[in-house]
């Protein structure tokens, strides 16, 4: 039993620090959030519908892309992207998804209106 409890944590913390997408994107207080709970964004330097993402490199760092995993929200406005190193990015209504690294727990929205640039997700 011990070692399943400490695979089942150690999944957790491995899909948190990933921040791949294990399950459907919500929406929690009229923002988009991840399946682990933290607030997604959109970048105003993305062109909604080009498939592709304006934040690359050490932009990715801070701000880290949503990603498409085994399991991608279906619906209506969600899409898929290719980035610049092959990888498969989360996007909505055109617009690549990404979470903030400086947001700490889910419900922070510390990256809204970051260079302007930056915004919550919304519906």
């Amino acid at each position: 039993m011990k070692k399943f409890l400490s695979l089942a944590a150690f999944a957790a913390i491995a899909g948190c620090s990933t921040m791949a997408a294990d399950g459907p994107v919500k929406t929690v207080d009229g923002v988009l959030v991840g399946a682990n709970g933290m607030t997604l964004y959109t970048f105003d330097k993305d062109t909604a519908g080009s498939g592709k993402s304006a934040c690359n490199g050490q932009c990715a760092v801070n701000w880290p892309p949503l990603m498409a995993g085994a399991t991608t929200p279906a619906g209506a406005g969600y899409s898929v992207i290719q980035r610049d190193d092959g990888s498969r990015q989360i996007a909505y209504k055109g617009k690549p998804l990404y979470y903030w690294v400086k947001d700490a727990k889910p419900g922070d929205k510390t990256g809204d209106g970051v260079n302007k640039v930056w915004h919550t997700a919304t519906p």
